[in-house]
């Protein structure tokens, strides 16, 4: 799975410059989808590439983010459905482990019930689903953390990358040390959020 969310960011990454404007904004729109529902990596990396670019003005930074935000709105939704439909079936099914596997959820929800917004925020989806956060308390946290991350990433792009990018540009090498960077920032993020899902369980 890390392995494909870095493949999918290094993609996303390559395209973002490569193609127009119309293509860059459903290229970040489907990477927030595809981050939120649970898999690591392409969403950032989209984002931080079409962030860098409006901050070259080749891109509005103010449909940059409102492509981002709803994209990860979207993709949280059908992660947290996932989570209740399916996840939590599994982890509640009778087998191996039993006992155990309830006392992680009931501690999970209590989490969850307890930081609401920032426990939306620091894990993934699903895993909102399979403690059963309800959909009353989950859809305003979905859309608040995902507004928070499109603009967390979105606006550091825009301010920070253009002006690191004309340094490198001066040595001659910066698409490729950009995507390195890139790359290098989305897999620790990814390890981490994977690390947190995988405590959660």
């Amino acid at each position: 799975m890390r392995r494909a969310g870095l493949g999918l960011a290094t993609l996303a990454v390559l395209q973002i410059h490569a193609r127009g404007p119309g293509i860059d904004y459903v290229g970040v729109l489907a990477a927030s989808f595809a981050s939120w529902v649970g898999l690591p990596g392409p969403g950032e990396a989209a984002l931080v590439a079409a962030g860098i670019s409006a901050g070259h003005h080749r891109l509005d930074i103010s449909a940059l983010i409102a492509v981002a935000w709803v994209g990860a709105t979207a993709g949280g939704m059908l992660g947290w459905l996932v989570g209740v439909r399916a996840g939590r079936g599994v982890l509640t099914a009778p087998g191996p482990l039993h006992r155990l596997r309830l006392g992680l959820i009931e501690r999970g929800e209590r989490f969850y019930d307890r930081y609401g917004l920032v426990a939306v925020l620091i894990t993934p989806s699903w895993i909102a689903g399979i403690h059963n956060m309800r959909l009353s308390r989950y859809a305003p946290a979905n859309a608040v953390s995902a507004l928070l991350w499109a603009l967390g990433w979105g606006l550091a792009a825009y301010y920070v990358g253009p002006s690191i990018t004309d340094v490198i540009a001066d040595a001659g090498s910066a698409r490729w040390l950009i995507v390195i960077a890139v790359v290098v920032v989305v897999g620790t993020i990814a390890l981490m959020r994977h690390r947190r899902s995988v405590r959660g369980r």
